[in-house]
């Protein structure tokens, strides 16, 4: 859960410096990171409650943090730098639990 709530914050911070920088070629940089702060934090309740889904949300994060990673490392910023390294830490304890994902019971 830490390395979620510490990709949460990087990622939301990083959006908020690429946007105001005013800096067009950082929109996409910007779209991704919040995309994953949405997935962080659902993730982030998923673990938290427990969910019998928390493995579902955990490939999803795992796989976004490393878009957002891989975006966040063409920039040179520190914001972007500190928010790959944030995202790469999620991906791998997410990947941790992903193998957990749930699955549906045939029905009858």
């Amino acid at each position: 859960m830490r390395a979620c709530a510490e990709a949460l914050l990087a990622t939301r911070q990083c959006a908020n410096a690429c946007i105001r920088s005013g800096d067009r070629t950082l929109e996409a940089c910007a779209l991704l990171d919040l995309d994953c702060a949405d997935i962080c934090e659902a993730t982030l309740g998923a673990l938290s409650r427990q969910s019998e889904h928390h493995g579902d949300f955990c490939a999803l994060c795992a796989h976004l943090c490393r878009a957002c990673a891989e975006e966040c490392e063409r920039h040179s910023h520190a914001h972007c730098k500190r928010c790959a390294q944030a995202c790469r830490a999620c991906a791998a304890a997410c990947d941790d639990h992903a193998g957990e994902r749930h699955r549906l019971q045939p029905a009858g």
